[in-house]
């Protein structure tokens, strides 16, 4: 199922991505750092939900409370309690 999230206090708007037998896929951000959002993206391909989020949440960029990847994590948990 595909899954759409607006993202909050970082530099990319939206992430949208794929959630299939409990694996991500199709991980997309429009806006934000290009080439390290492509290699988070990458990085994350086929993984469990619980390890993407394990992995991602809490990151923060720079001065912000959070991070693309810190946000991606809470696409993927809001999407797990649909």
């Amino acid at each position: 199922m595909t899954y759409e999230y607006k993202t909050k206090g970082t530099c990319s708007t939206d992430i949208t991505f794929d959630i299939e037998d409990n694996k991500v896929h199709n991980v997309h951000f429009t806006g934000g750092c290009n080439g390290n959002l492509k290699a988070v993206a990458s990085l994350v391909e086929g993984l469990p939900v619980d390890e993407v989020i394990s992995r991602l949440e809490g990151i923060k960029c720079g001065f912000k409370n959070t991070s693309c990847g810190d946000q991606l994590a809470h696409a993927l948990i809001e999407a797990s309690q649909k």
